[in-house]
């Protein structure tokens, strides 16, 4: 309201006043009825009508009354609510196609079969295997397992220190924004990536499964992970308000952060057991495929460095599995490129996390050029759509959801990459393949 008095307007006024609002009226009900919306002079109107906003019971009858009068709806009806949809839709053709028969195989797989229990290892459990292969060879061993556990011990407390060290190079970022959250979302979880392997090899080295055996923790993960992640997110807090003020000194944060490391490490002892020390000597005692006993005194460091020794590259086709890298097809990104996701790692300082993107084509040529050489291979990928487990089989071609659903799915790879759809979910190991002319 304004200073002056308000006064009652003059009848003239007031009866033009009354005709403009009269006219308003009118023309905002009939734009209402119309148009389904209402909108002010010299605005852009909606896009689409509010009542499109709101789900409508009555639009909803119809639909599905019109959806029930297909008899063939009827009958996914009564399949669908009674069954699994991906049993359901499972395409018998795509069954029977899919054979496990392959006409190139490495000649040593590695045994005993591996599990993982209900842990995140499978990135370390695929590495090892792939390792292993070369222990067995140069061995001459039936079986052989390397301890998944032992790289997992370091691994944690590599992240722990990975991710204290993002935490206060970050100190200056928003604590709400999207970086310091994406950190602090997972800072130590249980997956991984081949150059994350390669740094811990490096590092800690290799043991035998037989000297550091998994425990109740490795096997069932969560609740450790659930610890630590609660831990490192109250130590992160504590280290960007120290870091924050001007009057700590950086001696002073060193010292928070080894106490905050002390602490993982405790931790992890405690629910894993104290694992070799990468330099000090254990003990192999084992028999070879004849029945032979065999007794090696060796480290950790020296054990993995065996596989890059004359011998262990004569046991892998000439190839230092040492030196393998990573091959990715990612179509958001130009082929031929060195690709790498920033802030991921373990060990602070170490080899990077890097791909080079090629195309498809020449994936498959690598992945059968090194399986003709007797080399297992180590790769991720979406693991859970369109397989069945029970049978071994990904295809894409494996469930019809357009069959049963009368819908279409048809994100190419590049979008799914781009609309968090698909993701490298899961670890495994390729031995063998079927190539048809």
């Amino acid at each position: 309201m304004g200073s002056a008095q308000s006064k009652m307007p003059e009848p003239a006024v007031g009866e033009k006043l009354a005709e403009r609002l009269h006219a308003l009226k009118v023309k905002e009900s009939s734009r209402e009825l119309e148009k389904g919306y209402v909108y002010i002079d010299g605005q852009d109107p909606p896009r689409y009508s509010p009542a499109s906003q709101t789900v409508s019971i009555s639009i909803t009858e119809e639909w599905e009354k019109e959806l029930l009068q297909d008899p063939k709806n009827r009958l996914a009806l009564s399949a669908l609510s009674s069954n699994a949809a991906t049993s359901i839709l499972t395409q018998r053709s795509t069954t029977i196609s899919d054979t496990q028969n392959f006409n190139i195989q490495i000649p040593l797989e590695g045994a005993p079969i591996t599990n993982q229990r209900s842990s995140g290892r499978c990135w370390l459990f695929a590495a090892t295997n792939v390792f292993r292969v070369a222990v067995m060879r140069k061995h001459n061993l039936k079986e052989f397992e390397l301890s998944q556990a032992y790289l997992f011990f370091w691994d944690k407390l590599e992240k722990a220190n990975y991710f204290l060290e993002q935490i206060l190079d970050t100190v200056s970022e928003d604590l709400e924004g999207r970086l310091v959250q994406r950190l602090l979302s997972q800072p130590v979880g249980d997956g991984g990536q081949w150059d994350m392997v390669a740094n811990l090899v490096e590092k800690y080295g290799l043991v035998p499964q037989a000297l550091y055996p998994d425990s109740f923790n490795a096997m069932n993960s969560s609740a450790m992970a659930s610890l630590i992640t609660t831990k490192l997110r109250e130590d992160a807090l504590e280290l960007r308000q120290l870091a924050s003020e001007s009057i700590t000194p950086k001696a002073a944060l060193s010292g928070v952060k080894e106490k905050m490391l002390r602490e993982i490490h405790l931790i992890l002892t405690l629910m894993l057991g104290p694992p070799p020390n990468p330099s000090k000597d254990f003990t192999w005692d084992y028999y070879d495929k004849n029945d032979k006993f065999h007794s090696v005194q060796t480290t950790p460091l020296k054990f993995a460095a065996e596989l890059s020794s004359s011998e262990g590259v004569r046991a892998c086709a000439g190839t230092d599995v040492h030196e393998l890298f990573s091959l990715i097809n990612d179509p958001r990104n130009k082929y031929g490129e060195l690709l790498s996701v920033d802030r991921l790692g373990n060990v602070f300082g170490a080899r990077g996390i890097t791909y080079v993107n090629v195309d498809m084509d020449t994936i498959k040529t690598a992945c059968i050029s090194m399986l003709k050489s007797g080399l297992p291979i180590f790769f991720g990928s979406d693991v859970g759509k369109f397989s069945n487990s029970s049978s071994g089989i990904m295809d894409t071609g494996l469930i019809d959801y357009e069959l049963g659903f009368n819908i279409r799915l048809g994100l190419k790879k590049a979008q799914r990459l781009m609309t968090g759809e698909s993701a490298m979910t899961h670890a495994m190991v390729l031995t063998a393949v079927h190539v048809v002319d």
